[in-house]
C-alpha cells in the first residue's frame, strides 16, 4: 500500500534529519554493508597480490607445492572478491540519507527470466489498484 503524501512528506523529513545527525551517519556509516563489502574487497585484492607473489616464489625456488598454493591462494581471493562486489552491487543495501535506484535484475536486460520472487514482485508492483 503506497504512502500518502502526507506521510511521504513526514519520511522524507525524518531521513533528513537523521542523515544531518553527525554521530548517528558516522554509526550507520560503521554498519552500512555496502563500506564492509567494499573492504572485503580491497583485502581480497591484498590477498591475491600475497597469492601471486607466494606463486612467482614458488616457481623461483622450484617448489611446485609452493607455487599451486599461491595460485590457489589467489583463485579463492578472487572468487572472494567477486562475490563480496556483486553483494554490494545489490539493489538490497541501503544508506541512511543516500539515493538508491531501483535497476532491473541482470537476467532481464540479457533476454533470460528473473527470478520467481522477482517476477511476483513486479506482477504485484503492476497490479491493478482496484482491485485488493
Amino acid at each position: 500500500m503506497p504512502l500518502s503524501e502526507h506521510e511521504q512528506r513526514l519520511f522524507e523529513q525524518i531521513e533528513r534529519s537523521l542523515a544531518e545527525d553527525p554521530k548517528f551517519a558516522s554509526a550507520v556509516r560503521a554498519s552500512d554493508p555496502r563500506f564492509h563489502a567494499r573492504r572485503r574487497v580491497l583485502v581480497a585484492a591484498g590477498v591475491v597480490v600475497a597469492g601471486l607473489a607466494l606463486l612467482i616464489y614458488g616457481a623461483v625456488i622450484k617448489i611446485p607445492a609452493v607455487a599451486v598454493a599461491g595460485f590457489v591462494v589467489m583463485l579463492a581471493s578472487l572468487g572472494y572478491a567477486v562475490q563480496s562486489h556483486r553483494r554490494s552491487q545489490s539493489p538490497d543495501l541501503h544508506v541512511v540519507g543516500g539515493t538508491t535506484s531501483r535497476r532491473r535484475p541482470r537476467g532481464r536486460s540479457s533476454g533470460r527470466r528473473g527470478s520467481f520472487l522477482d517476477r511476483m514482485e513486479d506482477r504485484w508492483r503492476q497490479r491493478p489498484e482496484g482491485h485488493r
